[in-house]
């Protein structure tokens, strides 16, 4: 499945949860124009189970989903003992899995591409629940259980990576000073959006 279907189905049910995500997930969620209840994990790589962590113990009346990547989880897999150590009830945490990090920019094979096993370490530090998803009509499907499922809850999405835009003959524009602000706007939207509810 491609990611934007995979953000598409979650944005779809979330039912009221905010949204943490990181990198690929970013831009498929900013592609759907799912802007309310977001916490984006940029410029913090790998931070996003930590920060969805710290809102879901903040505010478990609402819950969180996170949406990981790949490369971005392996940058701090201490962050799936934290979560599963916290227990959570009200936590789903998502990884978009297509191999590669910066993905649809120079596609960098992960390390342990096509061998290391998502699922197995969040197993391994104590989530209640794991499965895996390969296609958008399961994955929409099986939705509605996994949100009303006591968590903390882990989901291997299996995507199609994207083209690289970037190369020799295509090189890389200077990132926008958004890309490294949007973090403390999108927090500051947040906290306005929790204070309401």
């Amino acid at each position: 499945m491609k990611l934007i279907e995979a953000c598409a189905a979650i944005a779809a049910a979330r039912t009221g949860r905010a949204i943490v995500a990181t990198m690929g997930a970013m831009r498929a969620f900013d592609q759907l124009e799912c802007g309310e209840a977001r916490l984006s994990s940029v410029p913090l790589m790998g931070g996003a189970a930590s920060l969805g962590l710290g809102l879901a113990l903040a505010r478990p009346d609402v819950g969180v989903i996170v949406v990981d990547g790949d490369a971005s989880l392996l940058m701090q897999l201490g962050g799936l003992v934290g979560v599963a150590d916290a227990a959570p009830k009200n936590f789903l945490h998502f990884v978009a899995n297509n191999g590669s990090q910066f993905t649809g920019g120079y596609n960098l094979a992960i390390p342990g591409a096509g061998s290391v096993d998502f699922p197995g370490l969040a197993r391994a530090a104590g989530y209640r629940c794991v499965s895996t998803f390969g296609d958008e009509a399961s994955l929409r499907e099986a939705l509605p259980a996994l949100l009303a499922d006591d968590g903390p809850s882990f989901v291997e999405l299996i995507v199609e990576g994207e083209p690289p835009r970037f190369g020799p003959d295509a090189p890389q524009p200077e990132m926008p000073d958004l890309q490294f602000t949007r973090m403390g706007t999108e927090a500051t939207r947040l906290s306005n959006w929790y204070q309401k509810r």
